[in-house]
């Protein structure tokens, strides 16, 4: 799972957005994002593409648990109720997983377990893996840093 995580280094908009992976199984993962002021819409309360985001980074990090990079092919999203503050606790299951499409559902959760949003998802699974992108990175940043 550590080459997961060096994979998911390169994932700036999670960074941004103040994301941290908690945990990852195969087919799983637990991702946190603590709420500041950028996440906010209009209203005051978090902004719905900053759930979709926190929903969708914890989704490509268990659909990409089984070593094999896999890209979203639809996602849906449901919101439950507004939040202004706190961490808020996105965790992924696996629900299918075949030879080229697997589907996720992501559950968000206030500090207090209740329920803020559910994410649906459904990835392809492509035959580069994780650990060959991760090669072709070094190896590219190598060849533009070449000390």
């Amino acid at each position: 799972m550590d080459l997961l995580r060096e994979y998911f280094k390169g994932d700036k908009l999670a960074a941004t957005l103040g994301m941290t992976i908690e945990r990852i199984e195969p087919g799983a993962a637990v991702v946190t994002m603590p709420l500041a002021e950028c996440h906010q819409n209009g209203l005051g309360s978090a902004h719905g593409g900053a759930l979709f985001s926190l929903a969708d980074f914890c989704f490509a990090v268990a659909s990409n648990s089984h070593g094999r990079v896999a890209v979203a092919i639809n996602c849906t999203i449901s919101f439950h109720r507004g939040i202004r503050s706190g961490v808020l606790t996105a965790t992924a299951r696996e629900i299918h997983c075949g030879a080229t499409i697997a589907a996720y559902i992501v559950e968000i959760t206030d500090e207090q377990h209740k329920s803020i949003a559910t994410f649906q998802g459904q990835v392809f699974r492509t035959q580069n893996t994780i650990e060959a992108v991760l090669a072709e990175r070094k190896a590219a940043g190598q060849e533009k840093d070449p000390d």
